[in-house]
């Protein structure tokens, strides 16, 4: 199984703490939606950027053909997600777990018709996306995770 050398800081939110280490005992059987939506997450494992340290965090499974989209949303927020920096700054230190085990990544942030096309796949996930869009003036980035 492919893992990232350092030391893991878990999130300091208990609910995806709690997530993310039971989505990994159970090999993703267990802790695979987002709460009670029913709509299927992935685990991303990265390294933080300035810390060095090894993060892990839950998003919506938006995958087509292979690849995953990493949407940036944060609530709405006008700032992007920690995460955002962590994976902007070790691009091919990436790993995403869809079911039993985690496996390499690349990941890199895309623009325009690509943008637009990745978004709306990510919107029929999970339409709350639209929302989030609605209520911030950035544009909410959104980062393409392909297998290395």
């Amino acid at each position: 199984m492919a893992h990232l050398e350092g030391t893991y800081v878990p999130s300091t939110s208990a609910w995806v703490r709690d997530q993310i280490e039971e989505y990994e005992a159970s090999a993703g059987k267990e802790a695979n939606t987002l709460r009670e939506t029913g709509i299927p997450v992935i685990i991303v494992t990265m390294r933080g950027a300035k810390s060095g340290n090894v993060r892990k965090i839950a998003l919506m499974r938006v995958e087509h053909k292979g690849s995953y989209a990493l949407v940036a949303s944060r609530g709405g927020s006008d700032e992007n997600p920690d995460w955002y920096s962590n994976l902007l700054a070790h691009p091919t230190e990436v790993l995403v777990q869809d079911g039993p085990e985690a496996q390499p990544f690349t990941v890199r942030e895309v623009s325009g018709d690509e943008r637009e096309e990745w978004w709306e796949r990510s919107a029929v996930v999970f339409p709350t996306y639209n929302e989030y869009k609605a209520k911030t003036t950035r544009v909410i980035p959104v980062l393409i995770a392909s297998p290395k």
